[in-house]
């Protein structure tokens, strides 16, 4: 079920007042049913997965709990690490690895036919194994007290909002809400309303636009050259953003309308001045499951500065692979990983902070960046990257010519490019905005006039586009 379809605006007003009406003792129950329903939409069958990894999860913090040796807590989180790690890798990496290795060994002439299976990724399994990960490894480190109520733990790894595409949420901050008692919160409500509309917004307005164009290139990135490259790629960045933000956005709000608060996941990432900023503001969810469960415990920054840049970079790499099962992921993550090595090398931290016109140069030159490493993240091998980025000014001699035949290999008309170029600085001026205050609360406290038309201009803006726009899943599904 997704988020941008008829099925979810008829359930969602369902469980809304499902949920407000049954008294708090039969909640969890059903935000565990509805969770469930949510999922199984998808693939009923593989709700065994989730309910398999839950059940590991659940039952290794048990038994973490009440064990107080510390080399068979070793062995039961190894164990649980290992068996929900291995559900990840049967689905997701299975044929990668198969393949890589078969390709690894024809460099020796060794001949031989990869085994790979028929599988289709199941929706969301690398956000929901990360959650049951975490909170094992919280116990373990008593962090957190392992859970005894099956159903309630089960609500929480299961949690419909963000099941499929996160945030990827921690125990101590989503557990306590699913099991505490909430009363009806009239602006808690509106205002999850409001941020799901721009999510809407971003989803259906600007990335559904972006994804017609960035398609046209990007399945066939060999049949383009020159402008074409660059106006796919930048409208990719913009894309996957606004894809991304958009479904956590969504998320949040959904959360919200049931008294639940959700973490922020991005705070305009486009406006970060380093690479190590800009991780402080993208999928900050994961960046920071990274953080505390592969970086620290590889050493973090602890140690000398060499081995603090390799521990920087294998996170990156690893965070690569967690994207999906290509090398062109992993050097996505990789580029990332150098990319602050260099900047801890080369910038003093005295100089990690600027203002004015250097602002907005470091600004401009992180989100070339971002570009140039999107390219890896945007071609389906290494080969049609290389060729993205050979062939990117190919024709610039002739900059009107360049620019022209750019446009028309993807199809965009100028009044379409004047529709896209407002939607486009409506998003670059609410983040700028939002980095120094809520642009939702200030809007809120308009007039009603104000706040109104603002309200019902995007409303009848995305309601005009939905007959346009197809029904499409969100970028993140496939991770």
């Amino acid at each position: 079920m997704l988020f941008n379809s008829f099925a979810f605006a008829i359930f969602l007003p369902i469980v809304f007042i499902l949920y407000w009406a049954l008294p708090h003792r039969f909640r969890w129950v059903l935000l565990l049913l509805s969770s469930y329903y949510f999922y199984m939409s998808w693939n009923a069958k593989y709700v065994f997965l989730i309910l398999f990894t839950t059940l590991i999860s659940y039952l290794a913090a048990l038994l973490l709990e009440r064990e107080n040796d510390k080399g068979k807590k070793k062995w039961i989180l190894a164990g649980a690490l290992i068996v929900c790690l291995g559900v990840l890798f049967f689905f997701k990496y299975f044929n990668f690895v198969s393949e890589s290795l078969t390709a690894f060994l024809g460099l020796f002439a060794i001949r031989l036919d990869p085994l790979t299976l028929n599988l289709l990724l199941p929706v969301g399994i690398s956000f929901y194994t990360f959650q049951t990960l975490s909170y094992v490894i919280d116990v373990y480190k008593k962090e957190v007290p392992a859970e005894h109520h099956f159903g309630k733990y089960a609500a929480f790894i299961s949690f419909f909002p963000q099941l499929v595409a996160g945030p990827i949420e921690r125990t101590n901050n989503l557990l306590p809400q699913i099991k505490a008692e909430h009363k009806f919160d009239y602006d808690q409500a509106t205002y999850g309303l409001k941020i799901m509309a721009w999510g809407y917004f971003k989803k259906i307005i600007i990335a559904d636009t972006l994804s017609k164009y960035v398609s046209v290139v990007y399945e066939h990135p060999t049949w383009h050259q020159g402008f074409s490259l660059v106006l796919a790629t930048v409208f990719f960045a913009v894309q996957i953003y606004c894809d991304f933000s958009g479904y956590s956005d969504i998320a949040v709000g959904t959360a919200k309308l049931l008294g639940i608060d959700l973490m922020t996941n991005f705070k305009s990432p486009y406006f970060s001045q380093s690479v190590k900023e800009f991780w402080n503001r993208w999928h900050i969810s994961l960046s920071t499951w990274f953080r505390d469960y592969v970086y620290i415990p590889l050493g973090g920054s602890r140690v000398g500065k060499i081995r603090h840049n390799i521990n920087l970079i294998v996170t990156f790499l690893v965070s690569g692979l967690w994207h999906g099962a290509n090398w062109t992921y992993v050097a996505w993550g990789g580029l990332h990983g150098v990319a602050q090595a260099l900047e801890n090398a080369m910038i003093p931290k005295k100089y990690q902070k600027s203002t004015g016109i250097l602002w907005w140069i470091r600004v401009l030159l992180v989100f070339v960046f971002c570009l140039f490493a999107l390219i890896f993240f945007a071609s389906d091998s290494i080969g049609d990257a290389i060729y993205v980025m050979r062939h990117l000014f190919t024709g610039i001699a002739s900059p009107v010519e360049y620019i022209q035949s750019g446009f028309n290999a993807v199809g965009l008309e100028i009044v379409d490019f004047g529709f896209l170029m407002l939607s486009i600085m409506i998003l670059t001026v609410y983040d700028y905005v939002s980095l120094k205050t809520d642009v939702i609360s200030v809007i809120s406290r308009q007039k009603n006039i104000v706040r109104w038309s603002i309200y019902v201009g995007f409303v009848v803006w995305i309601i005009m586009n939905l007959p346009a726009a197809k029904l499409s899943e969100f970028i993140y599904f496939q991770f």
